[in-house]
């Protein structure tokens, strides 16, 4: 018998030689894959998060100006009733200061 070793010994032995190197920098670049990954989240929630405050203050624009619509519309609403009301009582003193006279 030789004392070289055969093909699955020297598998076997840079196996042996190199486990701990490549297990090493497995666990490296597993690292750098997760906090890649939690960066990307992070920034991507930022963004989301900035979107979502844009949308938001559209919406309260929007809502703010359908509340400047709607009480601009009441106010108007209010002063017609009180010139039918002014109308109604005038030509309702108007007719009882007729009654009188007669």
């Amino acid at each position: 018998m030789s004392d070289e070793p055969n093909l699955f010994e020297t598998i076997a032995q840079a196996f042996r030689d190199n486990g701990l190197t490549a297990a090493i920098t497995a666990l490296i670049g597993g690292t750098i894959a997760l906090l890649a990954s939690v960066t990307r989240k992070a920034f991507t929630n930022d963004a989301m998060l900035a979107r979502l405050d844009r949308e938001l203050l559209a919406e309260r624009s929007r809502v703010d100006r359908q509340r400047a619509e709607d009480r601009k519309g009441d106010a108007d609403r209010l002063e017609r009733i009180e010139t039918d009301i002014r109308a109604m009582r005038d030509l309702m003193f108007e007719a009882f200061q007729r009654g009188r006279t007669d």
